[in-house]
């Protein structure tokens, strides 16, 4: 699948049940800036995430009560029509992008279409890690499990129970040691990672950048995590695990 035919889908596969609704004319209000790192996670007892240090913000979308989230690099705030939102330049856009994922991700939880569209707070993130790692022994042995972006407390408890290797961008990850494991270059170790795991786990923020689509179709089970994708695993049929998100 390339990156035009991703959000081709998307788009057009929202758009029917927009239509379907009626709610084409219907206001929705998304917020960046004004969304602080506190509001997002909590007080948490980590200060590794990267929303912490301002490697990503995240976006979120309030519609008919209902909210939907998304991390992006590229934050914008918008208050108008999901028309606009669902014509907007969504291949070439970085941040006509992000506001459409998280416009998705609320429209889809009004309309029953997908559940934990937002973040767990304070110590969400831990109780997550340590059922993430009960799932995976129970479903799955004793997997090499790969892991796409840098979500701490769920490396952390994997690192504890299983043999990891572990994908970022962030300069400030890659090369580094984190929790007994060298993390690896997100684009130069991708395919060596990918032939290794017996099981990857990847951050849903890939579809923020497109780069989900490298982790589409594998010959092997791929879990996605966190709240970005909840709308877009729903409508690609992709396996999606969230266990403290709301």
């Amino acid at each position: 699948m390339t990156k035009e035919m991703l959000f081709s889908t998307l788009a057009e596969e929202l758009k029917k049940m927009v239509a379907e609704n009626g709610l084409e004319t219907s206001e929705i209000r998304i917020l960046s800036a004004g969304l602080t790192p506190e509001e997002a996670i909590g007080i948490t007892a980590r200060k590794d995430y990267p929303i912490l240090d301002g490697k990503e913000i995240m976006l979120q979308a309030v519609f008919d009560g209902a909210v939907g989230q998304a991390f992006t690099s590229a934050p914008a705030s918008y208050a108008g029509t999901l028309d606009e939102i669902l014509n907007a330049d969504l291949e070439n856009d970085d941040q006509a992008r992000a506001l459409f994922i998280a416009a998705m991700n609320a429209v889809m939880k009004k309309l029953g279409r997908c559940e934990c569209t937002i973040h767990c707070k304070n110590d969400g993130p831990e109780r997550c890690a340590v059922k993430y790692g009960d799932y995976i022994a129970k479903e799955y042995g004793n997997p090499k499990i790969g892991v796409v972006g840098y979500q701490p407390a769920l490396l952390s408890e994997l690192c504890s129970r299983f043999t990891v290797r572990a994908l970022d961008l962030n300069p400030a990850n890659v090369g580094k040691e984190r929790f007994g494991i060298i993390i690896e270059h997100g684009i130069d170790d991708m395919a060596s990672v990918k032939e290794w795991a017996d099981l990857i786990l990847c951050t849903g923020s890939t579809l923020a950048n497109a780069s989900i689509i490298d982790y589409m179709g594998l010959d092997k089970e791929v879990i996605f995590f966190g709240t970005t994708a909840a709308g877009a695993a729903s409508i690609l049929g992709l396996h999606r695990e969230c266990f403290e998100g709301m």
